[in-house]
């Protein structure tokens, strides 16, 4: 029998996963590893520590399956998207890797903007400069690190580190370089006019495939530290949002997925370039050949709670290690007793600034409307909520960009929990679906993983024949008024706060 592995590395850890042809997860290990705040809106990661999770998480999954490793015939990789991995000639790592939520690089935006100019940038790249993408975080290392940058050989994403450590390779796929904002999206390669505005070169990125395409073999020298067969193949794979797409099914019109992981993202299949004139949501190519997609991001959605879980849940995290249940299910319960829109408070998930819909480096996480009433489980239910609201965002706009919208399948962490699907249905007022697996991106990339190894003959012909749908949740008819009414005010306290957000950020400085 065959067997693929995908791995997803994420912000908060690796994941390798270990399936069958059919899909089926055989084995999976998880692997943490930290992220560094050195200043306020600054997000670092050590690549090595990727790279020894990586190879930790692979020999658990090789060890826990007892699957012979000559049998495993494709790798596929996912990854936390715009990230900065800068090599030095001798292919070390000059930097810490700044990464997708890093907020440091707003001046580096105009930067780009004034040398590209905003309608030409789009045109190319499908995006105005964002924080948030991959070039701004080079030109900042440019302008405010020149001793590092004079140095810099090579430029990878995440994920293509990992790639390179298991197969020598510098090599991307365009899914993800979609994201670095150095790439002609309509035409699926780098733009050569973007780089030598920068002063960049494609000397210093990895050669471009599509997404299901060989990259390379594992070489020995990775065999030995990950347990895997040398020569064993490694395809494109995807940035988590495609990845995760594939592994949701999202490879054709209509269906439109909502993932709440570290951010939150609601991604939308299109077979034509689609571009928001205004920059809101992000145009990238798909995971599928040919094809693209829309995304809304909202930076802070499950890192959220994540956020109030590390500073406020003490008990609840001591009762999760005590009685082995998921501290995310204790939390869950306790947002259960709280009515919906959660007596009136209303949480803005601004913790690491916004990109859909308002593109804000300096916007700031807010809890408004707190009364004495108020509890931890009020606080809960209302971050679950606020983030709830940020993805509705992301949906009206690509709604209004006419892309067609007739089924959302709820994915991520999120996904998992059932009160917080129960909002996506209440808050979007549609049925949210959920597929049967949940490994998302980790199935995406192994999926592209058998593309490439020849198991299955195309993305949606595997897709068709291994993701289903498992249950459906529909909204309750006597919450979508209530929760359109909060929306409408949460939507109207960005506007309110956005000066304020402005000014609190120029006396930081």
């Amino acid at each position: 029998m065959s067997f693929l592995i995908g791995i997803d590395l994420g912000t908060s850890g690796v994941k390798t996963v270990l399936f069958d042809e059919a899909g089926k997860p055989v084995a999976s290990s998880t692997v943490e590893y930290p992220l560094y705040q050195p200043n306020l809106g600054w997000a670092e990661q050590d690549p090595e520590e990727w790279w020894k999770g990586t190879c930790e998480s692979i020999n658990n999954v090789m060890l826990k399956s007892g699957v012979d490793k000559r049998e495993v015939k494709g790798i596929g990789l996912s990854g936390q998207m715009h990230g900065a991995v800068l090599l030095d000639k001798d292919d070390k790592v000059l930097r810490n890797a700044i990464i997708w939520c890093d907020q440091r690089s707003a001046a580096e935006c105009d930067e780009i903007t004034d040398l590209i100019g905003r309608e030409r940038l789009i045109e190319i790249t499908a995006n105005p400069a964002l924080t948030g993408f991959t070039a701004s975080k080079i030109m900042w290392v440019k302008n405010n690190e020149p001793q590092i940058f004079e140095k810099i050989a090579k430029i990878l994403l995440p994920k293509d580190y990992i790639r390179f450590r298991l197969t020598g390779e510098y090599a991307t796929e365009v899914s993800d370089a979609s994201g670095m904002q150095l790439m002609n999206i309509a035409k699926r390669e780098w733009s050569i006019e973007v780089l030598d505005k920068l002063g960049l070169s494609t000397s210093m990125l990895g050669k471009m495939y599509e997404s299901q395409e060989v990259t390379g073999k594992v070489t020995s020298s990775a065999a030995d530290q990950t347990g895997l067969n040398a020569g064993t193949i490694v395809v494109g794979g995807g940035g988590d949002q495609a990845a995760g797409a594939v592994g949701n099914g999202i490879v054709k019109s209509g269906i439109v997925s909502s993932t709440i992981g570290t951010s939150g993202v609601v991604f939308a299949y299109t077979d034509k370039l689609t571009i928001d004139p205004l920059g809101r949501v992000h145009t990238f190519c798909h995971a599928v050949p040919n094809t693209y997609h829309v995304m809304g991001v909202t930076q802070g959605a499950g890192l959220s709670l994540k956020w109030f879980r590390d500073n406020f849940c003490m008990e609840e995290m001591m009762t999760s290690e005590l009685s082995d249940i998921d501290v995310y299910k204790l939390l869950d319960a306790e947002a259960e007793t709280i009515k919906p829109c959660s007596d009136g408070l209303v949480y803005l998930p601004y913790l690491m600034g916004e990109r859909t819909p308002h593109l804000d480096p300096n916007a700031k996480g807010v809890f408004f409307g707190l009364t004495a009433k108020h509890t931890k489980p009020h606080f809960i239910r209302s971050i679950m909520e606020g983030v709830t609201f940020s993805l509705r965002d992301c949906l009206e706009i690509i709604k209004g960009m006419g892309v067609d919208v007739s089924e959302v399948r709820a994915s991520g962490g999120g996904g998992k929990s059932g009160i917080w699907r129960q909002m996506q249905a209440d808050v979007f007022g549609t049925n949210i679906n959920r597929i049967r697996s949940d490994e998302g991106p980790a199935l995406g990339v192994a999926i592209l993983a058998g593309v490439g190894a020849g198991i299955y003959d195309s993305v949606p012909q595997a897709c068709e024949e291994v993701i289903k749908v498992k249950d459906t949740l529909a909204p309750v008819e006597d919450r979508i008024k209530k929760y359109d009414d909060f929306y409408k005010l949460y939507t109207k306290l960005y506007k309110s706060l956005k000066d304020d957000f402005n000014q609190l950020s120029t006396i930081l400085k």
